[in-house]
């Protein structure tokens, strides 16, 4: 116990040294020269819609939790294929070791295999497993398309509403003035 104890504080200490060092490091070696340039607010090259208070554009959010969701649901998928995948096999009338199988899917022993899941059984399991993963992927198409109507994933087309609803809001543009050398002279009384 006291081996393990001291393996982990050591690894702790190792590592706690590794992340200090870098920073200790460059707090000593960089160049300390601010210029305007410098310490000015970086955009990533988009060009600021509403006020400073927000700091980045929302539809960036919006994407990353779309991602997030629609990534996550995939995930439910793999433990669905290991059960329907399990079913079929049982379900498999050339199967010699099903008595192993059903053990195996019913987290039993194989000698305590006592229950042995018949192939109709299985065939069953099967085919309600189907009808389960089809209702799931029914509603993430839906979810899917509703997000799509939305238009969140129209990056694009957002841009160009937002211009033509800020134009709308502005009214018609105003002409410049022009400049002093093409403006007619005005007429002596």
């Amino acid at each position: 116990m006291t081996d393990l104890v001291g393996h982990f504080l050591m690894f702790s200490l190792v590592g706690v040294i590794f992340l200090l060092a870098p920073l200790l490091i460059g707090l000593l070696v960089r160049p300390n020269k601010p210029t305007d340039e410098k310490i000015s607010v970086y955009e990533c090259g988009e060009p600021t819609i509403g006020t400073s208070y927000i700091q980045f554009d929302l539809r960036f959010y919006v994407v990353a939790l779309l991602f997030i969701i629609f990534d996550v649901e995939v995930a439910f998928f793999f433990p669905w294929a290991m059960i329907f995948g399990g079913s079929m096999q049982l379900a498999d009338a050339q199967l010699d070791h099903r008595a192993e199988l059903s053990a195996k899917l019913l987290d039993q022993p194989a000698t305590a295999a006592t229950h042995e899941i018949s192939r109709q059984t299985a065939m069953d399991i099967g085919l309600l497993g189907v009808g389960d993963i089809l209702v799931f992927f029914s509603v993430l198409l839906v979810g899917f398309a509703y997000v799509w109507k939305r238009g969140d994933l129209d990056w694009v087309r957002a841009v160009a509403q937002e211009i033509q609803e800020k134009a709308k809001q502005d009214g018609p543009p105003v002409p410049a003035p022009l400049p002093i050398e093409q403006r007619e002279p005005a007429p002596v009384a």
